[in-house]
Order: C-alpha cells, then sequence, then structure tokens
C-alpha cells in the first residue's frame, strides 16, 4: 500500500461512475449453479465487471478478448466502504483472481448401462488481470472458455439487479440470492444437497455433516437476505432415508418490508 496516500488524493469525479442501480448481471444458468471460487470482495469484483458485459453481444474471437476496467470508486459504492478499503481490494483482487477457478459438472453418459459420475470441469474467470497502482483500477481480461457463458445469451440464462447484492456481506448469502434468481419465476427451487454443496464451495468439513451446513451456509444466507433485501424464504431439507438429500426454498419478495432496514 506505499501508493496509498498518492491514490487517495484521486477524487471520485475523476472516474466514470455507472449508476449502479442500472447495471444488471446475466450468466448462463450452467455457470449459476457452478461453484465459483471467489471471497466476498472478489465476488463483487467479478460481477460488477460482469454487469458491464454486453449479454447478447456475439462471442468475440479468441484474437479480440473483452477487457472490463473497474476503478476504486465503482467498488467502493457497491461494497458501501472507504476509499482505502477499495484500493486494497482492488489490489488483492489483482494478486488473486488469475488463481481462481470456476468448477463445473457435467452430466456424463452411462457404460453398460450404469450411470458415470459426472465430469468435474476447472476453468479460470481471467486469463489476466492488471493493477494500476497510481491511478486506482483493475482492468480483467477474460478467460476464453468462460465467454460463452457470459455472452451471446439467448435462453437458458439468470439475471438479477447487482444493486440486490450491495448489502450483503457474506458471498454465501451472494450465491443463494443468484441460486434462487434461477427459479424466480416460479418461487421454489429446488437443488441436491450435492449440486448445493458444489454452488457453495462448501468446504469438505462441511459437507461432512449436513448441520455445518445448516448452521454455516444455509441460515446465515437466509437471515441476511431477508433483513438486507427484503426476501422471505422458507428452506425445507427433504430426506432419502436417513440422510438430507435435496434443499428446497420457496421464496417471494417481502410486500411489507421493514420501515426501517438493517444497514
Amino acid at each position: 500500500m506505499a501508493q496509498l496516500t498518492a491514490e487517495t488524493a484521486v477524487s471520485r469525479k475523476n472516474y466514470a461512475v455507472i449508476p449502479k442501480h442500472d447495471l444488471q448481471v446475466t450468466m448462463s444458468n450452467a455457470l449459476v449453479r457452478a461453484g465459483h471460487g471467489l471471497t466476498l470482495a472478489e465476488k463483487r469484483i467479478v460481477m460488477l465487471a460482469v454487469s458491464k458485459m454486453n449479454s447478447r453481444a456475439p462471442v468475440p474471437p479468441a484474437t479480440s478478448l473483452p477487457r472490463t476496467k473497474i476503478t476504486a470508486a465503482e467498488y467502493a459504492e457497491i461494497a458501501k466502504c472507504g476509499m482505502p478499503t477499495a484500493y486494497e481490494a482492488l489490489q488483492d483482487a489483482a494478486k488473486h483472481l488469475f488463481e481462481r477457478k470456476i468448477t463445473f459438472f457435467e452430466p456424463a453418459y452411462t457404460r453398460a448401462g450404469k450411470p458415470l459420475k459426472p465430469i468435474r470441469n476447472d476453468m479460470r474467470w481471467v486469463g489476466q488481470c492488471r493493477y494500476y497502482e497510481n491511478e486506482g483500477w483493475v482492468e480483467l481480461i477474460w478467460w476464453p472458455p468462460i465467454l460463452p457463458s457470459l455472452m451471446g445469451l439467448k435462453k437458458q440464462f439468470t439475471t438479477y439487479k447487482l444493486q440486490q447484492a450491495n448489502a450483503l456481506r457474506s458471498a454465501y448469502s451472494w450465491r443463494l440470492l443468484e441460486l434462487l434468481m434461477h427459479y424466480r419465476d416460479s418461487g421454489m427451487a429446488e437443488y441436491t444437497i450435492e449440486d448445493f454443496c458444489a454452488s457453495m464451495d462448501a468446504t469438505e468439513k462441511q459437507k461432512a455433516n449436513f448441520n455445518n451446513i445448516k448452521r454455516r451456509i444455509i441460515e446465515p444466507a437466509v437471515k441476511e437476505l431477508v433483513e438486507k433485501d427484503g426476501w422471505l424464504i422458507q428452506w425445507t431439507p427433504i430426506k432419502a432415508g436417513r440422510k438430507v438429500s435435496r434443499l428446497r426454498f420457496e421464496f417471494r419478495k417481502n410486500p411489507q418490508p421493514d420501515l426501517f432496514p438493517l444497514p
């Protein structure tokens, strides 16, 4: 942070900040269900970048990869934090985003009448991440195989307003929001416990005991979405024998949100 003092002298008015209430995140349904492997700060940066992309534009050739610029002022606005925290988040993202991976599980064909395990498919979010230290902004250059999940989308995609996630302070809450938005029209989402854990990037310790998933992931995420984004959510564990095999979420927007919502 040697350049922090010089950077904080740069005024917000020097950045072209796009109104956040107009920005939408659009991703393929497969990407919504995938494990994103991002911290909360990285999630904010990547989804802010996704919201700037034209999801209907054709996927460009590998020789012309799209680049997305995120400023410290934009990050500070979405994270509701001070500029020093925003600079630190951009610097940290520049160091680690290249290593973050998305994990898809693709269905496999059967062999001799027996189903095969799903195919694990790992890919990166970005091919390059550049941080301009003296100017306070980061540039993401997207990884080519991820572009069909972000551009040229005509069907099987999920959209939500970036502003919905502004107040969230947990990556689990944000991921649950995305999983629910996938079923926004019906108001009911159902996932196998395996798919849910994969989407949430649950640890092996969490997956080993459903009570850990309940206490560490589901309950805090539901609580935050209810309190900070105005949802009414009821979730039900569905058992097969003694073990929980599926999770069902019934949800809708609260028609009478609190007059003084939590910050």
